[in-house]
């Protein structure tokens, strides 16, 4: 099956920017930010950073019925399922991976199963049975020969894995080579790996 890439932010590109410059600086600079679905700029400079779940979502649908759904459009139909809490601050919690589930079961019929307490080498077996996984990982596994500070915190999502190697495409990677078909071996996407995630089921619709 071919995986279409999209980053959760509108211009790939933009994402050496928002490394170094930060949202709120990076983000406005984006050209192409009303394809996000956004109803205004601060909206998507609000979200872009924090929708690494709907871009994997975004990628799936894509791939499974060939439907391309704007991300924030997704983000706000989560959120109206308690998948994402805007506090009273603006910030945003989220990806919670109940509500998210339910989610995709109510809106698009997906099958999916939170999968919680697992190590990168249980992700072959988690694969033989699934489509996809959304993994939780270190945001840095975009540098992969660098050690993360700590595990978790951002969304990949996995379209294979075998007993040594895992694959996927990552909303934020900042080059080419990092944001589609990466391959890590194990050991390599275990020191991101938080050990959960959300399985997406082969059956769908």
């Amino acid at each position: 099956m071919i995986v279409p890439y999209y980053s959760q932010f509108e211009t790939p590109e933009i994402v050496v920017d928002f490394l170094r410059d930060g949202s709120e600086a990076a983000l406005p600079r984006d050209p192409l930010w009303a394809q996000s679905g956004a109803e205004e700029l601060s909206e998507y400079v609000r979200w872009a950073g924090n929708v690494c779940g709907m871009a994997c979502l975004k990628m799936i649908l894509a791939a499974r019925i060939g439907q391309v759904h704007p991300t924030l459009t997704l983000a706000r139909e989560c959120t109206s399922y308690g998948g994402y809490i805007v506090q009273p601050d603006g910030s945003i919690k989220g990806l919670i991976y109940a509500p998210f589930v339910q989610y995709v079961k109510m809106r698009f019929d997906i099958e999916a199963e939170v999968v919680t307490g697992v190590s990168a080498i249980d992700l072959g077996d988690i694969m033989e049975n699934n489509a996809f996984f959304l993994a939780s990982v270190h945001p840095s596994i975009r540098w992969p020969d660098r050690e993360p500070p700590s595990k978790g915190g951002h969304l990949v999502l996995m379209t294979a894995a075998s007993d040594s190697t895992i694959s996927f495409h990552n909303p934020s990677g900042h080059t080419l080579q990092t944001q589609k078909h990466v391959t890590l071996s194990c050991n390599d996407f275990g020191r991101f790996f938080a050990g959960r995630g959300v399985a997406i089921r082969k059956r769908f619709g």
